[in-house]
């Protein structure tokens, strides 16, 4: 079977298609035909390393956290799928050297499949994964908040998602209006916003507008429930001039810097809560759980792809995997995906 793999860090080129043989899985693991692969940061931040040629954990990775296939053959102990279902992935290549979705065939943990619902596309699977768990973890993190989503857990809330035409902050403003809240979202100009308001927020920002504090209390003059922030060092006075007593501030990147200062006191005075979110560690119970939240929203027909739904998608084939690499690498705005199988 093809697959890519990379030996060193670096920049796209390290990435080679190879043959490879085909291996059965184990106990509590299935085999997947990958159809359709998702790229998402992580991908090329793993690949890329702290530095090039920085020693690997494994000889050779397989790279590709997320897809979506049919399933092959499963092992001693799986009961939640079985041979010939659809499937989206998740974390497929985390700590693992040959699991990425970055192959025509992966062997991976079952945790870490789901089963694809009927009225989901291959490439609404792919585009899951790393963006829509981490914006379901974000939208459930809140003091005050649901710890799982449903269409009305968050009725007479209000979100706001700074990034909203970023991968995460896309699905964090689909999955908060299937959820009943009232979205608002910051973004760098008019073709962002177009693609935020195609994915459901009512209230578009700019978030370089001298008056975007004002633009956003007067929505919500009571001030925010809850904040999806990409961009903490930058957004930290904007938060907290927008937070109401006892808001969260679920943090999932760090946009525009490492380093955060935050006014000590004026958050003491409003009780507010920060909570950081990282997929690879937040434990499988957790990922489980968001994914049975977001297969309710895909059955309601709330994650939609594509331009029209305010994500646009680049397609690629797997010969083609540096070149998607490299173009989310350099920030483009939509889905990159690859096409490793056909359907």
């Amino acid at each position: 079977m093809r697959a890519i793999v990379y030996s060193q860090t670096g920049d796209p080129s390290v990435l080679q298609l190879v043959d490879r043989p085909l291996t059965e899985p184990g106990p509590d693991e299935v085999s997947v035909r990958i159809v359709v692969s998702g790229v998402n940061p992580t991908d090329w931040k793993s690949r890329r390393g702290a530095a090039p040629g920085q020693t690997l954990p494994f000889d050779e990775v397989v790279p590709g956290q997320d897809g979506a296939g049919i399933v092959e053959a499963i092992g001693t102990g799986v009961q939640h799928v079985s041979v010939g279902d659809r499937v989206w992935l998740a974390l497929s290549a985390y700590q693992r050297a040959s699991s990425g979705t970055s192959q025509e065939h992966a062997v991976l943990p079952a945790e870490r499949v789901f089963a694809l619902p009927v009225n989901a596309s291959f490439d609404q699977g792919a585009s899951l994964g790393v963006p829509a768990i981490t914006a379901y973890r974000a939208l459930t993190v809140a003091e005050d908040g649901p710890v799982q989503l449903h269409p009305t857990a968050l009725a007479g809330k209000v979100v706001l998602v700074a990034g909203g035409a970023g991968a995460v902050g896309h699905a964090a403003i689909q999955l908060a209006r299937w959820a009943g809240a009232t979205v608002v979202t910051t973004v760098s100009g008019p073709t962002k916003a177009a693609l935020a308001s195609a994915a459901g927020a009512q209230h578009v920002l700019t978030y370089s507008d001298p008056d975007i504090v004002d633009h956003i209390r007067a929505v919500v003059p009571e001030g925010v429930d809850l904040i999806v922030e990409v961009a903490p060092a930058q957004n930290a006075e904007l938060d907290l001039a927008v937070i109401r007593n006892r808001g969260s501030i679920a943090v999932y990147a760090n946009n525009g810097g490492d380093q955060v200062t935050l006014d000590v006191r004026r958050h003491f005075a409003l009780n507010v809560r920060y909570q950081f979110v990282l997929l690879y560690t937040v434990g499988f119970d957790v990922i489980r759980a968001a994914a049975e939240g977001i297969n309710a929203a895909l059955a309601d027909g709330a994650l939609g792809v594509g331009e029209e739904n305010g994500l646009p998608l680049h397609r690629f084939d797997l010969a083609q995997t540096a070149d998607a690499h490299a173009l989310v690498e350099s920030g483009a705005v939509g889905k990159v995906l690859i096409d490793v199988t056909a359907e």
